[in-house]
């Protein structure tokens, strides 16, 4: 990392700077070029669960969601962190359902609900989570669906043959790696790994390598015919069903509700976010420094989307409203703001 990467948010209280966000940023087209950047966008990072729309891929390109008949909000869930909410939850069960099997074929661990409606509700009823109330359910719902699709091609026991899906080795993982290697054009087989939050592998690529990824997704040049059909078709599903993506409230959700394919967007864990702006033909990839997403990381991503994207004047209110906050307390006293930096907005081209 270098030792001076460019503040991109800064917190105010009252009108006294005191708190900054530094990070990196990129922005690149679909042949590679790279339109704006700030900071190291050469060094390694962790996309987390930013990446999840590359790694749904194979569950459209492989025919198994058609074979299984997925829907729209099946297909946004593949591309989810949600929060756990109820029709999160029965989502990502329908899923497993359609191929066959139950929540007993995921093996992305258990945490309470995030969404703290669906928490309380859980626990007043006296539940425990399970498998299905992870973030990353709907994810590992997909790779359980290409898993049985190719069991049923290979003659298998479905529920055997996807046992240990999440090891670099199995048949649906070397899948997913594949899809994400030939989306960003990173050497995964050099790439830093790690285990994500989930036990999959996790890849550090480049914020460049990210963005290009993401204007292949918005674009299809530069993918196979069946990732670019592939891409598209999550795209759309996310549009239609954006509530599958995130859920009520956060982010995501609330920016593909009001800009529908206009944005791609998926926020990843420690200050990642990535976008696609298909029309546009352009890419987004971001890391916060200090591993913020709510306070630093989504108020880049909107000041990129105000920026970049075709916006009527109510959309722009909106996305302004995303990247320049008011900071209430308990009181519900506007006590300071959290917005983008003035250095960002003019990198950007947009108006402080």
């Amino acid at each position: 990392m270098t030792n001076a990467q460019p503040d991109l948010v800064h917190a105010l209280r009252g009108s006294t700077l005191e708190s900054v966000h530094c990070g990196a940023l990129a922005i690149v087209d679909a042949d590679g070029a790279l339109v704006q950047s700030l900071g190291d966008i050469d060094r390694p990072i962790f996309p987390r669960s930013a990446c999840k729309l590359l790694q749904a891929l194979p569950l459209v390109a492989s025919g198994a969601a058609d074979a299984f008949g997925l829907s729209d909000e099946e297909l946004a869930l593949a591309c989810a962190s949600h929060g756990g909410e109820a029709r999160h939850v029965a989502t990502a069960a329908a899923m497993l359902a359609k191929a066959g099997l139950d929540a007993a074929a995921l093996e992305c661990g258990t945490h309470w609900p995030s969404h703290d409606g669906a928490l309380k509700l859980l626990a007043g009823s006296g539940a425990e989570p399970g498998p299905l109330h992870n973030n990353c359910s709907g994810k590992h719902s997909g790779f359980v669906c290409v898993g049985c699709l190719m069991a049923r091609a290979a003659g298998r026991e479905p529920a055997e043959f996807v046992r240990g899906y999440l090891r670099p080795d199995h048949p649906v993982m070397r899948e997913v790696t594949a899809a994400l290697a030939a989306a960003t054009g990173a050497d995964l087989a050099l790439a830093p790994v790690g285990t994500d939050g989930c036990s999959i592998p996790t890849f550090a690529i480049p914020l460049r390598q990210l963005a290009h990824g993401f204007a292949r997704v918005g674009t299809g040049v530069g993918l196979s015919a069946e990732h670019a059909r592939a891409a598209r078709r999550l795209r759309q599903a996310v549009a239609h069903a954006p509530f599958f993506v995130a859920g009520s409230g956060r982010f995501d959700t609330r920016v593909m509700e009001r800009l529908g394919e206009r944005v791609f967007c998926k926020v990843g864990a420690e200050g990642v976010y990535c976008a696609a702006l298909p029309e546009a033909g352009l890419g987004v990839a971001i890391k916060i420094d200090d591993g913020n997403n709510s306070r630093a990381c989504e108020v880049v991503m909107a000041a990129v989307i105000e920026a970049r994207v075709r916006l009527d004047d109510d959309e722009r209110a909106f996305l302004r409203g995303l990247s320049d906050v008011p900071l209430v307390n308990w009181n519900r006293i506007e006590v300071g703001r959290l917005q983008a930096s003035a250095a960002l907005r003019q990198a950007l081209g947009a108006t402080a």
